[in-house]
């Protein structure tokens, strides 16, 4: 009797081969001199920039989370993969470091050529604009663990900076002056609650029209993650950043603390800003109160800036694709945000 064969155990080897041959292409376009490896090998290769006297790797990974849900329902697969990147780069943006090169995981119940290449399109269009290389990751087929045409996304990135300019909040003082850079949207987080608040309890499609947002739902909720690295290296050329705290899950209330030192606090000025049409359609529809929006949405706001006082007119004169809005300052307390 003929052995068991591994595609019919769900696994179908040549189809993770064609997957693998269009991600290779995809990826080689955001090489430079410094990729020294092959996509396929163990291990991916890039050589360290020269010119730092002493430089620190930054390293993050992360996740979509159920914003693939969305995706999924929607059938767009490319915007997924720009989210993944552009949320890598805030997170180690934060410290200071300048993007090197990426790594993908893509896994699934059964491996579509097709769709695993449209997430990896995005992926490498975003590695491209944020100028790091895509060297590697790994295409998972995992069958009965995912179910009919879902999959799961995370990423892995690498950046540098030179110690003498690592970003790490310690000399933020009471007194210094806080902005933000305005989300797209919900960026990557929040999705848990928006999507049980839009598809249950509203009852909407992914094709209807969310109200109040001259929007629809595909739109408003497939929104990409913003990169704020252009805007952050315009900043920083001409002002002391003290502080960068990227907007992701916990909110407002959650991440702006994990950069504070000890005896610092934060007081925003909600009447600063008007939170986007979608936030209040969350708020209304799905009653939830407002510190519990401050704590799972980032409420329009995708990064935040401590600067000192004073250096308020240099940050308003900067290039930015997205204007920045003053929204409070740091007061002396235990390490906390108040919102008044």
């Amino acid at each position: 009797m003929a052995g068991s064969k591994y595609k019919e155990s769900g696994v179908d080897i040549d189809a993770s081969n064609r997957a693998k041959k269009k991600i290779a292409a995809l990826a080689r376009g955001t090489w430079g001199k410094a990729v020294l490896s092959e996509i396929g090998n163990f291990g991916g290769l890039f050589e360290m920039p020269r010119g730092l006297e002493s430089p620190v790797l930054v390293s993050s990974v992360d996740g979509v989370g159920t914003k693939l849900k969305v995706a999924f329902l929607a059938k767009k697969h490319d915007t997924v993969g720009e989210d993944l990147v552009n949320h890598c780069v805030n997170d180690i943006l934060v410290q200071g470091a300048e993007p090197l090169f990426f790594l993908d995981y893509i896994a699934s119940g059964v491996v579509d050529p097709e769709i695993v290449a449209e997430v990896v399109k995005g992926i490498a269009l975003a590695c491209t604009e944020n100028g790091c290389a895509l060297i590697g990751g790994e295409t998972a087929e995992m069958p009965g663990f995912y179910g009919g045409g879902e999959y799961d996304l995370a990423g892995c990135i690498v950046g540098v900076v030179d110690r003498a300019r690592l970003i790490d909040g310690r000399s933020i003082r009471p007194g210094d002056a806080i902005w933000a850079f305005p989300s797209s949207g919900l960026h990557t987080n929040g999705y848990s609650l928006a999507r049980r608040i839009v598809f249950e309890e509203a009852k909407l499609s992914i094709e209807d029209e969310l109200p109040g947002t001259g929007a629809s739902v595909r739109e408003a909720l497939l929104a990409v993650h913003r990169s704020y690295l252009p805007e952050i290296r315009d900043l920083r050329s001409r002002v002391e950043i003290r502080g960068l705290a990227h907007i992701t899950g916990g909110g407002l209330l959650e991440n702006i603390p994990r950069i504070l030192p000890a005896g610092a606090a934060v007081e925003i000025d909600s009447s600063k800003w008007e939170a986007p049409p979608l936030f209040k359609f969350l708020e209304k529809r799905g009653r939830v109160d407002k510190t519990e929006m401050n704590r799972v949405f980032n409420m329009g706001i995708g990064m935040v800036v401590i600067v000192p006082a004073g250096a308020d007119k240099a940050v308003a004169n900067g290039s930015y694709r997205w204007d920045p809005f003053p929204i409070g300052r740091v007061i002396e307390g235990k390490k906390e945000v108040h919102i008044v």
